[in-house]
């Protein structure tokens, strides 16, 4: 293992793979089992956060708040659901960084506010959080958790002589970074999505109600019918009144997260007209068309890089075959291997298929290399499986640049294209060919719509402002306990 990729022993299961922060889902439904429903939302958002999940449900005099530690099937069971009684709620379910795994992070969090009762489910990160934590404790704020989540609350509650909406608005204009909110009042459900659009956010209609979430895939799974994505700074208001629509801040550059598209989304949902499905095909075939290659069959390493690989060999004629399969069942809770076996973590994931692979000249697809350790487990698995040749493509570019969005790598140090070429990587991995999508075939996926998504980690153009050098390391530090 080269010098400066040493993984931690539970780092083999984690392998190359980022993570985001969270899954966000609210529904205003009056006749409506709200709860259940929000826990069926939740079940289709569980790839977005695994580590922690909570369901608030509003009844109209008060917010009834249940949340733990774990999956979503993990800290509900009927009898807990059976005991929300209210016709709108939110959930979230949770991803955090290093050393954040802590149940009062958890949320949905409620508060008791000049307001009222106030429940905030949130999605992303924001980048001038250490700014707004120390203007706000100077005026006597006080917090309970590591969140930027809470500094948003507080923000709120300081516009107290304020409506909801008109100190949501002011709130907004203070803060900076990326975020995807749902809001909970007793008789309201409030989505709000950053200027920038970075991060995800629908609306939907189910029955008389609506819902909000991260992803269409859970509107699908509740019987929720797809109306639109939430517009970059709108605020949407759901009420006894019905739906009404606040522009809070526009003319901002439009940057929505491009990683969603190639790694994080499901691949049955829409975001922002796109199909997650339909666009990672098309990112295989732009491979395929630049880099040619005369190989045997493709395969993808599930399940990820499996739409690309079937863009790559539908545009290729290479035949596609499932090489590697996929365990399933092993999850949050697995134990992790010991330092001395940590190379098991890989090979209890995925395991070669002796006689498809031996002797043959190998396409690999995959969405993305961020450290590099597992591409060269899963390339050497293929090696001891009689494999001739292995080309390794990724359907994305190089990732150089650290995201301070809401991903879960915000130091440079984790990122081996930061540091190697592409050839010195190749060697790293042992592949024959390592081939990226270039970022122009990446965005000319999206094509006139190219302009509008945040490529930070490829290009390090970065559509909103992120910490300067003197901040970074406390930037780092901060994001280390949420």
């Amino acid at each position: 293992m080269a010098e400066g990729y040493k993984n931690s022993p539970g780092e083999a299961l984690k392998g190359d793979k980022l993570r985001e922060e969270c899954g966000i889902f609210g529904i205003y439904g009056p006749g409506l089992d709200v709860a259940r429903l929000t826990y069926y939302g939740l079940y289709a958002l569980q790839h977005r956060g695994q580590e922690s999940a909570g369901i608030a449900v509003g009844d109209g005099r008060r917010i009834h708040l249940q949340k733990d530690m774990g999956l979503v099937s993990e800290v509900f069971n009927h009898e807990k659901l059976n005991c929300f009684q209210g016709h709108l709620a939110i959930g979230h379910v949770r991803y955090s960084t290093t050393g954040a795994s802590q149940l009062i992070n958890a949320q949905p969090m409620v508060f008791h506010s000049a307001k009222g009762m106030l429940g905030l489910a949130h999605n992303g990160n924001l980048t001038n959080i250490t700014k707004l934590r120390s203007q706000l404790y100077s005026t006597g704020s006080v917090f309970q958790s590591t969140t930027d989540s809470e500094v948003i609350v507080n923000l709120i509650a300081s516009h107290s002589k304020d409506s909801l909406v008109d100190a949501i608005v002011k709130s907004m204009a203070s803060i900076k970074g990326a975020y995807s909110l749902l809001l909970l009042t007793e008789k309201k459900l409030i989505g709000v999505r950053d200027p920038n659009g970075i991060r995800p956010l629908c609306l939907g209609r189910c029955g008389n109600g609506y819902v909000l979430a991260s992803e269409s895939c859970a509107l699908d799974t509740v019987g929720a019918e797809l109306i639109r994505d939430v517009e970059p700074g709108e605020i949407i208001i759901i009420d006894e009144n019905g739906l009404n629509s606040h522009v809070a801040l526009q003319d901002r550059r439009r940057a929505h997260c491009i990683f969603e598209y190639i790694y994080f989304a499901r691949a049955d949902s829409y975001m922002d007209g796109f199909n997650v499905n339909k666009v990672r095909r098309e990112m295989g075939r732009q491979l395929a068309r630049e880099y040619p290659v005369e190989a045997d069959m493709v395969i993808p390493v599930p399940d990820s890089g499996i739409a690309a690989a079937r863009g790559f060999a539908a545009e290729s004629g290479i035949p596609f075959e499932e090489g590697l399969m996929k365990n399933r069942y092993v999850g949050r809770t697995f134990i992790q291997p010991s330092q001395s076996i940590r190379d098991l973590g890989v090979r209890i994931k995925l395991n070669p298929i002796r006689d498809v692979l031996e002797g043959k000249r190998v396409v690999m697809v995959d969405d993305s290399i961020v450290r590099g350790t597992t591409s060269g487990k899963i390339v050497n698995m293929l090696r001891e499986c009689g494999v001739k040749e292995v080309h390794l493509c990724i359907s994305s570019p190089p990732f150089i640049k650290p995201c301070f969005y809401g991903i879960d790598i915000s130091n440079e140090e984790e990122l081996i294209a930061c540091h190697k070429p592409i050839e010195e990587i190749r060697r790293f991995i042992g592949a024959d060919g390592l081939h990226y999508l270039s970022l122009d075939g990446l965005l000319n996926v999206f094509g006139e719509e190219g302009k509008n998504f945040c490529a930070a980690c490829f290009s390090g153009d970065y559509p909103v402002e992120i910490p300067n050098a003197h901040d970074r390391d406390k930037y780092i530090l901060e994001c280390s306990a949420r």
